[in-house]
């Protein structure tokens, strides 16, 4: 089985580094990195070159926007089973994508995913918060539950069927593709109760007041468009954060 990994990258020359090595690291063999950069002006393009591997995929064009890069990667990615790794994260550890195949073993299953730290910027061994999401049932969704979406995996035949990633949503498009995949697309997804992702604190929906306020926004239109709620499940998936910070 072929896993193919996207890493959209725009501009993150510090950290990418640290997302390519942690995919090289991996045991599980069939692995596909495909990189979908946007033209970057920093030096990234140097980085990558620097590391590349015959696993990788390096496609460097304009884009409108993270998901419309992350689209353009998924589209060019030639595996059975899709997933992301953004170019500020890093796998927790090196036999992730394993777990992850062994998981695909049953036929039955279209998505995987785990949990999720995030981690300080600068000291990567300092966790902040801990998004352990637990089991898929829909009833959650109307509680603002939802899997940490760097932590998924999908069969292609999930995209393929169900459609890639909305790009008139510029924030929370991962929201809405997964709601459309729970809800309308009723695929059977599977949790694995372990750490899949680190994450650095600071992410682009959380980096100014407007654009937190942009993000509920989506958010909320997410969760119309799909038929889960309303204002209460916003409410609820916002209030979820607290708990992870303990």
């Amino acid at each position: 089985m072929r896993i193919s990994i996207v890493t959209a990258v725009y501009n993150r020359k510090e950290t990418v580094a640290d997302a390519l090595r942690s995919v090289q690291a991996q045991t599980y063999d069939e692995i596909e990195h495909v990189i979908q950069d946007g033209q970057s002006t920093d030096g990234t393009l140097d980085v990558i070159e620097q590391m590349k591997s015959p696993q990788m995929s390096v496609q460097s064009a304009p884009d409108g926007g993270i998901y419309d890069a992350i689209n353009k990667g998924l589209q060019r990615a030639t595996g059975d089973v899709l997933g992301l790794m953004h170019s500020d994260d890093f796998f927790a550890s090196d036999t992730v994508i394993a777990t992850v195949a062994k998981a695909f073993e049953d036929p039955e299953v279209d998505g995987v995913y785990g949990d999720l730290d995030y981690v300080a910027e600068e000291d990567t061994d300092r966790i902040i918060r801990k998004w352990r999401s637990g089991a898929y049932n829909p009833a959650r969704l109307r509680r603002g539950w939802m899997p940490p979406h760097p932590t998924l995996y999908l069969r292609r035949s999930v995209f393929e069927r169900w459609g890639y990633y909305d790009t008139s949503y510029r924030i929370a498009a991962d929201y809405d593709a997964m709601l459309r995949y729970l809800v309308r697309g009723q695929i059977n997804i599977r949790y694995i109760p372990e750490v899949f992702i680190k994450m650095r604190v600071g992410g682009e929906s959380n980096r100014s007041l407007r654009k937190i306020m942009r993000k509920s926004q989506e958010d909320y239109r997410a969760i119309r468009a799909n038929g889960v709620g309303g204002a209460g499940t916003l409410a609820w998936k916002n209030l979820s954060k607290i708990q992870q910070f303990f």
